[in-house]
C-alpha cells in the first residue's frame, strides 16, 4: 500500500537526520521538519491515513502511530545525549578565582559634618530640633524683627512660592535661614531654652567657590537668665576648636543683624585670608516680645554657622560646588574607618572614623585605617589621638597596649 510505503520512507529519513544532528539547534530543525504541526512531513502522512479505504484504516492508523512514536522517542534520546555532552563541555567553576567585591557606599562629607556637629553640641548640652523648609512670612521675617522694607525680604533675594501663596493667603517661601526654628521653638517652650537646628536653607546667591543657592546651616539658641556675650564667644571658640582642632584661628567682627544686638560675624583663617563661617549675637528684645518672652527677665544669644564651610575647612576642599557634583571619584575619598585588633587578630571595635597605622612592637594591638586623600595629616593625627583616647577603656579592659608612642607622633598615614 502507498501509505505504508510512505511510512517506511518517513521513518528512514527521520532516523538518518537525527543521527546526523550534532547540535541542539540542528536537532530542533529536524524535529520541525518531520514533526512540525504546521509544515512537518507528519502532516502529509495524516492526509494519507485519511484517504485509505475504510477497511484498511485500522492497520494504517496503527502503523502511523508506531512511526510517529518511534521518531519522537529517537528525538528525545538524541536531545538528552546532546544536552549532557553540552554540559560536560562547559568549564568547571574555579573556586580559586577572586570574587567580585561589593561596592560599599559611605556617608557624604556634609552628612559626616552634620553628625559631628550634633555630637559636639550634644556634649555642650544643646537639644537638636527641626523645622519645616517651607516657611511663612511671619516665621522667616516678622518674628525675627525684619521689617517689610528690609532688603532681606526682597523677592530677588528669596525663593517665594507663588502656588503656595494662593493656597495659604500670604507669602510662602523656602526658608532663607534656620533662625525660623528658633521662633517656632520659643512659641511652644518656656525658658530656659538650649537648642540647635541643622538643615538646608535656600538663597539665590551666585554660585562660586564659597557660595551656593542651597546650603546647610546650624542655628543655635540659648535663652536663660543672665546670658552674656562672653558666654557666646566662649561657646563658639570651644566649638571651633572641638571640630577644627586647637590650632584653628577664628575672629569676631562687629556686624548687624535685625534679630540680634549686638551682633558679630565669625571668621576662620583660610590660607592667607579669612573666610566667614557664620553670624551671632545677643537676641534682640523685639524677638523675645514676638514670641511672648519678657526681655527684662531673660536674655539669650543666637548663632548661625555654615556647615559646608566648616566641612571645606576640615577636609581642605577648595570649592563648595564639589560637594554637589555627585562625582564618585571625589566622594569616595571620604570613606574611612578605624579597626582595633588584639594580637590574636580578634577585632575589638570598628568605627566610621579616621586614624593612623602607628609603629608597633610585635604581639601588640594594631590600629589600621584608611585616611581620605583630602584629609590633612595634621587633622588625621589629631583625630587619631581623640579616637585612641576614646578606646583607652577598651584597652585597659582587655589588657592590650597601643601600637606605638603617640606622644612622639610616630605614624605612617595610609591614604585610600
Amino acid at each position: 500500500m502507498e501509505a505504508l510505503k510512505a511510512f517506511d520512507e518517513f521513518i528512514s529519513d527521520a532516523m538518518a537526520s537525527i543521527d546526523k544532528a550534532t547540535t541542539l539547534d540542528e536537532l530542533e530543525q529536524v524535529r520541525i521538519t518531520f514533526l512540525g504541526q504546521k509544515n512537518g512531513r507528519v502532516r502529509h502522512l495524516q492526509t494519507l491515513v485519511g484517504g485509505v479505504p475504510r477497511e484498511e484504516k485500522p492497520v494504517v492508523g496503527k502503523r502511523f502511530n508506531e512511526v510517529r512514536n518511534q521518531v519522537t522517542e529517537s528525538l528525545e534520546k538524541k536531545l538528552e545525549k546532546l544536552s549532557s555532552s553540552s554540559k560536560a563541555s562547559e568549564p568547571e567553576f574555579d573556586l580559586t578565582l577572586p570574587g567580585v567585591s561589593p561596592r560599599i557606599g559611605g556617608l557624604h562629607p556634609v552628612t559626616q559634618t552634620i553628625s559631628r556637629f550634633r555630637e559636639i553640641m550634644g556634649r555642650f548640652g544643646f537639644e537638636v530640633v527641626e523645622g519645616p523648609e517651607i516657611e511663612d512670612d511671619r516665621h522667616n521675617f516678622e518674628a525675627l524683627n525684619i521689617p517689610e522694607d528690609h532688603p532681606a525680604r526682597d523677592p530677588l533675594d528669596n525663593f517665594y512660592i507663588a502656588a503656595a501663596r494662593s493656597c495659604s493667603g500670604g507669602p510662602v517661601l523656602l526658608r532663607s535661614q534656620t533662625s525660623t526654628v528658633q521662633i517656632r521653638t520659643m512659641e511652644n517652650s518656656k525658658p530656659p531654652v538650649r537648642i540647635v537646628s541643622l538643615g538646608r536653607v535656600y538663597r539665590p546667591d551666585t554660585m562660586d567657590a564659597t557660595h551656593s543657592c542651597m546650603f546647610h546651616q546650624m542655628e543655635g539658641l540659648l535663652v536663660d537668665e543672665h546670658v552674656t556675650m562672653a558666654q557666646l564667644k566662649t561657646l563658639l571658640n570651644l566649638f571651633a576648636r572641638s571640630f577644627l582642632g586647637p590650632e584653628v584661628q577664628i575672629r569676631f567682627r562687629p556686624s548687624f543683624f535685625p534679630f540680634t544686638e549686638p551682633s558679630v560675624e565669625v571668621d576662620v583663617k583660610w590660607g592667607d585670608s579669612w573666610m566667614e563661617i557664620g553670624g551671632a549675637g545677643m537676641v534682640d528684645p523685639n524677638v523675645f516680645r514676638a514670641v511672648g518672652y519678657d526681655p527684662h527677665k531673660v536674655s539669650g544669644f543666637a548663632f548661625g554657622l555654615g556647615i559646608e564651610r566648616f566641612c571645606m575647612k576640615h577636609f581642605e576642599v577648595d570649592d563648595i560646588r564639589r560637594f554637589y557634583e555627585n562625582d564618585l571619584r571625589f566622594l569616595k575619598q571620604f570613606q574611612y574607618w578605624l579597626t582595633l585588633r588584639l594580637s590574636n587578630n580578634r577585632i575589638l571595635t570598628q568605627g566610621n572614623t579616621s586614624t593612623v597605622d602607628s609603629e608597633r612592637p610585635a604581639d601588640t594591638t594594631r590600629i589600621r585605617c584608611k585616611t581620605p586623600l583630602m584629609h590633612s595629616t595634621t587633622n588625621a593625627l589629631r583625630e587619631s589621638v581623640r579616637q585612641i583616647q576614646t578606646v583607652s577603656r577598651i584597652q585597659e579592659r582587655y589588657h592590650c597596649s597601643l601600637s606605638g608612642p603617640l606622644q612622639n607622633r610616630h605614624a605612617t598615614f595610609c591614604p585610600t
